[in-house]
């Protein structure tokens, strides 16, 4: 039976950079960091959700091409005000996929954006989050 989200997975070309990107722009922590002879890895949290991770993966000889679409469609962050959110990352440099978020099927909003390795990266303001 699955008890919670273990990680999210994110194939990236510049380890380095995407570390950065995560730990400046949102806040993230290093938990691990290794290497092994095919990939290199890094396991970052928030500390508000520990339990909750995400793995950065560079292949340092890549076995195939990525793709922008990727296996994983996107990584979402919960943010209390959307648009304060977007003000805040707008001043970290962020470039959103559209001028306004958009609606949730549940009735919140919801914002895009690309992160370092062109992964798709969501905001979603939750109603009565």
């Amino acid at each position: 039976m699955i008890t919670k989200v273990e990680h999210i997975a994110i194939i990236v070309k510049d380890m380095e950079k995407s570390i950065l990107f995560y730990s400046e722009v949102f806040g993230f922590k290093v938990r691990l960091r290794g290497k092994n002879a095919n990939r290199e890895m890094a396991f970052l949290y928030l500390g508000t959700q520990p339990d909750t991770e995400i793995e950065l993966i560079r292949d340092i000889e890549p076995i195939g091409e990525y793709t922008r679409s990727g296996i994983v469609n996107h990584l979402a962050f919960t943010v209390k005000d959307i648009n304060q959110s977007i003000q805040y990352f707008k001043n970290k440099g962020i470039d959103f996929i559209s001028s306004v978020p958009q609606p949730t099927l549940e009735g919140g909003r919801m914002i895009l954006f690309y992160g370092p390795n062109d992964e798709l990266l969501q905001l979603v303001e939750r109603i009565n989050a």
